[in-house]
C-alpha cells in the first residue's frame, strides 16, 4: 500500500469532520504499534499541502514494563526522519495495575490511565489537539464490545473534545481500513507491547470473531464500518418504552 492512497483518505476525514485547523499543534499517541506509526507518518507528510498549517510531536507512553532500547533507538530515528519531535512519558501504569491492584481485567482501566498520561505529556508540550491511530475495523470492533459488554450501541467519535483539559483528540484514520495499514507499516519501526494481557483482551476476541465471521461473509466487517459511518441506514426503534414494559430479562432496571 503507497502512503499516498493512504494520504487521500485521511485528508477525507480530516476535511469532513473538521479535525485540523490553523495553527494547531497535534500530539500522536506513538504506541509504536502498525497503527499509530502510520498515522504519524500520514501527519508528517500531509504537512506539505493541507490548507490549515500545523505542527506535530509525537509521544510514547511507557508503562514502566520495560522496553528494548533498540526499538525504542529505532523509533527515534524513525521520528527525526519525519522532522517530528519526539517524547517518552515515564509512568509505573503497569506496576500499579499487574503488581499494586493485580487486576484480573485491567484494559479499561490501563486505557484510561494511558490517556491520562498522554493528554497530560501533550499539554505540558503546548498541544492543543491528541491524534490517535482508530482505523475504520476499529469502529466495528468497538460496536461489538459495546453490545455484548455494555448491551448499548455505541462507537467513538473522529473528533472528542475534551472539556475538562481543552484538549481535542482527533481520528483521521477513520476511514482506513486495517488491512491497508498493514500492507503500508511494514517499512516502519516497531515497539513491540510488553503487557502480558497483550493478545488475550475482550478485544482481541471481537476482532477474532469478526474475522471468523467474515470466511463466510466476506463483506462482514465492511458492512458494519458503513453502517456506522451512514447512520441513514440504522433501522432501530424510533421510540423507547419506560423500563416497566420489558420482561425481566431485558431491562437494564431490573438485572439482579
Amino acid at each position: 500500500m503507497e502512503l499516498q492512497k493512504l494520504l487521500s483518505k485521511a485528508r477525507r476525514a480530516c476535511e469532513d469532520y473538521r479535525m485540523i485547523a490553523e495553527g494547531d499543534r497535534i500530539a500522536v499517541g506513538l504506541s509504536g504499534g502498525k497503527d499509530s506509526t502510520t498515522l504519524l507518518a500520514i501527519l508528517a507528510a500531509m504537512r506539505r499541502f493541507y490548507p490549515a498549517k500545523y505542527d506535530l510531536c509525537a509521544i510514547t507512553v511507557d508503562m514502566g514494563l520495560g522496553t528494548n532500547e533498540r526499538e525504542t533507538e529505532a523509533m527515534k530515528a524513525f521520528c527525526e526522519s519525519l522532522s517530528v519531535p519526539y517524547e517518552i512519558e515515564q509512568t509505573r501504569i503497569g506496576e500499579l495495575i499487574f503488581d499494586v491492584r493485580k487486576e484480573t481485567n485491567p484494559c479499561s482501566l490501563c486505557a484510561n490511565m494511558r490517556r491520562g498520561a498522554l493528554n497530560n505529556a501533550a499539554l505540558r508540550l503546548g498541544c492543543n489537539k491528541v491524534a490517535l491511530g482508530h482505523h475504520a475495523d476499529d469502529l466495528a470492533d468497538t460496536l461489538f464490545l459495546s453490545l455484548f459488554y455494555e448491551g448499548r450501541f455505541s462507537v467513538f467519535s473522529p473528533v472528542t473534545p475534551l472539556e475538562r483539559s481543552g484538549l481535542t483528540v482527533i481520528r483521521p484514520m477513520i476511514f482506513i481500513r486495517e488491512k491497508e495499514i498493514a500492507g503500508y507499516a511494514k517499512q516502519n519501526p516497531v515497539i513491540h507491547n510488553p503487557c502480558p494481557a497483550d493478545k488475550h483482551t475482550r478485544r482481541q476476541y471481537v476482532k477474532d470473531l469478526l474475522r471468523s465471521v467474515s470466511q463466510d461473509v466476506p463483506k462482514a466487517t465492511e458492512n458494519v464500518i458503513n453502517a456506522i459511518l451512514h447512520p441513514e441506514r440504522n433501522n432501530l426503534f424510533d421510540d423507547s418504552l419506560p423500563p416497566e414494559h420489558f420482561p425481566d430479562s431485558f431491562s437494564p432496571e431490573k438485572k439482579k
